[in-house]
């Protein structure tokens, strides 16, 4: 995450160690720690070679790979800058001086970090996109909604500013919740927005909401299709799945209780926004 003296995000030093336990890391020029599996991977801002040494000399652990990229890089190559999605303008710190106090739009304002939901992806711009068509036409329908692998706070921050009162947002990696967290602070939703670390693989969150927003991947999606207690929700955005996938997908969804509002795309990516219609 962004803090002082860093405003932006410019070369990543990237360091990615075979296991978790590393002790305490206080740096000033640390972005944040991700944990993968069994595997921790260091994000600095500058080069940290003596740091490295010093970590694996106390922990015992071994670097897998070390990696010096640009931020724009890390992005796939996209430059993160101020996009809106009427009403909601999304602006990285970088850039909220930019934004002028004579737009209609409605702010949300993002560190993204490097964690996935920047609004650069097509799946999370679509269901973003979603979100605020439904909300705009209705919002009396929508007043409670859970995020699953909310990654930046994104989706459940457009949901907020636009009037959803109760918003559960889950991740399983403790580095995006202290990003989700850091955001939802920042646009002051935290009367709206409860960000929980939950491992999805393992733990179903309670549905009885209006939404659920479940941006994913196909096999975590799979596992939810086909567990009962997934369908308890009025509504669903279900996203992170290309073309080829939809099949197998779509055959797993118990179809007698839903009914496929809209489907749409976004470079080889798709969205489907289900109602159901429990017996």
């Amino acid at each position: 995450m962004l803090k002082p003296p860093y405003t932006h995000y410019d070369q990543l030093f990237v360091y990615n160690f075979d296991r978790i336990d590393l002790g305490l890391i206080d740096d000033p020029d640390l972005i944040g720690t991700w944990i993968e599996d069994d595997t921790a991977i260091l994000f600095f801002h500058e080069e940290k070679q003596k740091l490295v040494e010093s970590i694996c000399q106390r922990s015992g652990a071994k670097i897998l790979y070390e990696a010096n990229l640009n931020y724009q890089d890390w992005e796939a190559g996209l430059d993160i800058t101020t996009f809106s999605v009427p009403p909601l303008i999304v602006a990285p710190l970088w850039e909220v001086d930019q934004l002028t106090d004579t737009t209609k739009d409605i702010p949300i304002y993002l560190d993204p970090s490097v964690i996935f939901g920047s609004g650069f992806h097509p799946t999370t711009r679509l269901c973003l996109q979603v979100i605020t068509d439904m909300l705009s036409s209705g919002p009396e329908e929508i007043q409670t909604m859970v995020d699953l692998g909310t990654g930046t706070g994104l989706l459940s921050l457009g949901a907020a500013k636009l009037g959803v009162k109760q918003i559960r947002a889950y991740d399983n990696n403790p580095f995006a919740c202290s990003v989700a967290d850091k955001n939802v602070d920042l646009n002051s939703c935290g009367k709206q927005i409860q960000v929980m670390e939950t491992d999805l693989r393992g733990a179903l969150p309670d549905t009885n909401v209006d939404l659920v927003v479940a941006n994913l991947y196909r096999g975590l999606l799979l596992d939810f299709f086909q567990n009962p207690d997934f369908w308890n929700a009025r509504y669903y955005i279900i996203s992170g799945f290309i073309p080829s996938m939809e099949e197998e997908l779509l055959a797993a969804l118990p179809m007698n209780q839903l009914k496929l509002l809209e489907r749409r795309k976004s470079d080889t990516w798709r969205l489907w926004l289900l109602a159901n219609s429990p017996a």
